[in-house]
Order: structure tokens, then C-alpha cells, then sequence
């Protein structure tokens, strides 16, 4: 694979075709979910091929359940495999995360425990993943909920782990380090100083909603709003350690129009223009 450019990109929505379509070089990549490009032709097929033509393109998976216990579903791979093949995509990324279990599947990516047992099974996940696959993958880190008392690692050297023995690279979604900072209330600055950067190959930004509990504040992750200010902070504060890298902004509920989507892109482009002449400003 070759790697997407150090730029913006958005998860592609098919309303927006026509807009992409006319102003090509309004983004500088997108993004789609594998598991609703698994049919052989149609509509979808043929909107994704007409971008394809002129943007890079990144593959994000949701449906693998990398950290489940049993098996990988083998029929899922091929499928990927086949997507891939067929799109030659920059980039495939998938979830630290389970949504199945036996022929139980769940609409949703649920939390693990961070023990070896579990680094262990999403290890060889991971390896079976890229050997299938033919290409090396990104993981992604989670927006949690719950913790396990059960848990041995940290989230961040447990990620790090990871990646050293099986040579993925790592998705850092800045909203989902934000949301579990403010759900379990740990600090998100210390939790990004111990991440490791050297393997993020990608940045996801998106925007989430929240809850008041008569505990304090509970954040989801929904994609339906606007990044929030914290998070623009903190990915100005990644990008110092980082420099520019490939940072998609996610909305993928209550999607709004076009141009709200690229007043977005465009504050994250600044950002981006900003780490690369070596400059830290808020926006």
C-alpha cells in the first residue's frame, strides 16, 4: 500500500457524490466503511469507483472483531480481501474492539480487557489479518464506557505492545482519547505522552454528544456534531509531537450538508499547515 497524504479527508456519504464530484479537489482523501462495499456492483460500487479515480482513499473496517476470543470469520476476510484488491486503497484500519461472539453479532465495538490472555488473541488477530490481507493495518484506539478491574496493562503500552510484535501501525482518534479521559477521569494529555506516535499513521476527528449523570458528565461517541474545542486542543498539541499527519473528520449521524463538512476539513487543514511550518497556534 502506498500512504495517504498528509492532508484532510472525510468519510464519504453518498449524498455528498455530487459535491465531490464537482469540486475534486476539495479534500484530499476519503474514507469508507469496508462492510458496506462487500456487494459486487450497484450504485455504491459505481459512486466509489468515480471517486476513486481521483482521491486517495482510506478503508476502515468495523466488522473484523480483532479483539474477540474466537475465530476470525474467514468469509469476512476474503471479502476484505477482495475489496482491496479491487480498490487498492492507501490505507486499512480496523478497531480495538470485539461485536462478536460465536454466531452472536453485535451492532456495536465493545471494550476488552487489557490482560495478556487478550494481547495474545488480538495479536494473532492481527497477523492473520495482515497475512490475508496482503498489507499492513492500522488499529484503532477506543472510545470506552466501562474499565476491567481484570486489566494488567495500560491502554497506551498495551497499544504499544502491540505494535511491536506484530508491526501494525496505529489510527489515533483524538475525540475517542477525550471521551474516555472524561469518562473515567484520567488525564488525556498524560494518557497522549505515553502514546506511541512513532506507528500512528492516521488521525480520526469527529464529534460526540453528552450525558449529565449526577456522577459527572458521560461522553458518546456518536459522530454527529461538530469536533469539540478540547479536541481541536489536543490534536494541535498531537500535531507538535507528531507533524502533519493524514486526519479525517468523521460525521456519520445527523450528517449535515456539504459545506458544513469542509468548514471542518478546513480548521483541521489549518492545524495541519500550522505543525508543518513548525508552528503551534490555537485556531
Amino acid at each position: 500500500m502506498q500512504q495517504l497524504p498528509r492532508t484532510t479527508g472525510l468519510g464519504f456519504k453518498p449524498e455528498h457524490f455530487r459535491d465531490l464530484m464537482a469540486q475534486p479537489g476539495a479534500i484530499g482523501f476519503f474514507e469508507i466503511h469496508a462492510e458496506n462495499y462487500m456487494g459486487d456492483g450497484g450504485a455504491a460500487h459505481a459512486m466509489l469507483a468515480a471517486l476513486r479515480a481521483d482521491h486517495a482513499l482510506s478503508l476502515h473496517g468495523v466488522g473484523l472483531s480483532i479483539g474477540g476470543a474466537g475465530e476470525l470469520d474467514k468469509d469476512h476476510l476474503a471479502r476484505l480481501r477482495k475489496l482491496i484488491d479491487r480498490y487498492q486503497p492507501e490505507s486499512f484500519s480496523e478497531h480495538l474492539a470485539w461485536s462478536s461472539h460465536g454466531a452472536a453479532w453485535l451492532n456495536d465495538l465493545l471494550p476488552l480487557p487489557y490482560t495478556q490472555e487478550t494481547l495474545g488473541a488480538v495479536c494473532a488477530h492481527i497477523n492473520e489479518v495482515q497475512d490475508r490481507l496482503g498489507c499492513r493495518m492500522l488499529l484503532e484506539n477506543p472510545a470506552t464506557y466501562v474499565t476491567f478491574e481484570t486489566s494488567t496493562w495500560s491502554e497506551t503500552d498495551f497499544l504499544t505492545e502491540i505494535t511491536r510484535r506484530t508491526g501494525c501501525g496505529l489510527l489515533l482518534d483524538v475525540n475517542n482519547v477525550f471521551i474516555s479521559a472524561t469518562n473515567h477521569r484520567f488525564n488525556a494529555r498524560a494518557y497522549l505522552a505515553a502514546f506511541p506516535f512513532a506507528s500512528v499513521g492516521e488521525i480520526h476527528l469527529a464529534g460526540h454528544d453528552t450525558e449529565e449523570l449526577p456522577s459527572g458528565p458521560l461522553l458518546i461517541d456518536s459522530h454527529g456534531a461538530p469536533v469539540a474545542d478540547p479536541v481541536w486542543t489536543l490534536y494541535e498539541e498531537v500535531l507538535a509531537w507528531t507533524g502533519p499527519l493524514p486526519t479525517l473528520i468523521e460525521w456519520d449521524t445527523d450528517v449535515p450538508e456539504f459545506a458544513v463538512l469542509l468548514t471542518e476539513t478546513a480548521r483541521a487543514q489549518q492545524y495541519l499547515d500550522r505543525a508543518s511550518a513548525g508552528k503551534s497556534h490555537a485556531a
